[in-house]
């Protein structure tokens, strides 16, 4: 895998929060699962995993990540 051409500043290479290339990676693997029909299995896949010994685990996450 190539890494993505980053514009530095100060001699950082690091995009901060708003990270574009992170956005387009992540956007091409949604569009990637879609097309290739594989939604309904991530979905059934997650709920083994609320369901299972990983669920409190998730929850406390999921519930971490809405105080920010």
């Amino acid at each position: 895998m190539t890494k993505p051409r980053v514009k530095k500043t100060s001699g950082q290479a690091n995009e901060g929060e708003g990270s574009r290339t992170a956005a387009r990676r992540y956007n091409a693997g949604v569009q990637k699962t879609i097309k290739e029909g594989h939604v309904a299995e991530k979905a059934r896949e997650a709920a083994r995993a609320l369901n299972g010994a990983e669920g409190p685990s998730l929850r406390r996450a999921e519930a971490e990540a809405k105080r920010h």
